[in-house]
């Protein structure tokens, strides 16, 4: 199953879950790791015992594992019986394959669901800070029906002389890092800039990359308070 690569720098991960759309993300995981000619890993985690695992899953697994073989993937992994959440097996995997990238399907919960409750990429930024995450759009059997915004970006919140702001560059001058909501149906950066502190997910209000008070698009977020 393995295949030779020229740089060794980057890593790419897949996380696949049971559906239709495992293959889509085992495709863009390989597509990536070809443009960066990098190994590409697979990972799929299952609370359930090897032996209780039904014929729907086993095909699914059966189905991946060949096309991890024709993609040439370095390694397709599963984790079977785990108790412990996805996002603490998923950052253990990363740390132990010394991955950089990891591909993700996006949650199967509405975007306002994900900024006002966090996110599960929220949590793995938690777990896993030294990756890059790309967040790949799948059939949703729950739909944003308010629309408000597009998919979440990693972001940075950094001060400045006159207040704050956020960036989408990694500097000595970083506060927090999140993930920044961008409003649709704009060319600027207005949105929301989500972020753990002490545990719980704190929202910002951005307008052109600058924190800002509410405004009527998000109005019902309450505004983190902080002093730095």
């Amino acid at each position: 199953m393995k295949k030779a690569r020229a740089r060794m720098d980057e890593s790419i991960l897949v996380c696949a879950y049971y559906g239709p759309n495992g293959e889509r993300l085992i495709k863009r995981g390989c597509k990536i790791a070809d443009m960066l000619d990098c190994p590409l890993y697979i990972l799929t985690v299952d609370p359930s015992p090897k032996d209780e695992v039904g014929a729907d899953k086993a095909a699914y697994i059966q189905e991946w594992k060949v096309l991890a073989e024709e993609l040439g993937a370095e390694e397709f992994i599963i984790r079977y019986n785990e108790k412990r959440p996805a996002a603490k097996v998923i950052a253990e995997v990363a740390r132990e394959l010394n991955i950089t990238q990891i591909i993700l399907g996006q949650s199967p919960q509405s975007r306002w669901q994900e900024i006002k409750k966090g996110s599960f990429v929220n949590t793995l930024l938690r777990e896993i800070s030294f990756v890059d995450f790309h967040i790949v759009s799948i059939d949703r059997s729950v739909e944003d029906n308010e629309n408000l915004f597009e998919n979440g970006t990693r972001a940075y919140l950094v001060k400045e002389e006159d207040g704050h702001r956020i960036t989408f560059t990694h500097s000595d001058h970083v506060i927090h890092e999140g993930i920044f909501y961008k409003e649709t149906g704009t060319d600027f950066n207005n949105g929301v800039f989500t972020y753990i502190k002490e545990n719980k997910t704190c929202q910002l209000h951005v307008t052109d990359e600058r924190i800002t008070e509410p405004t009527s698009i998000h109005s019902s977020i309450k505004e983190e308070k902080f002093e730095n």
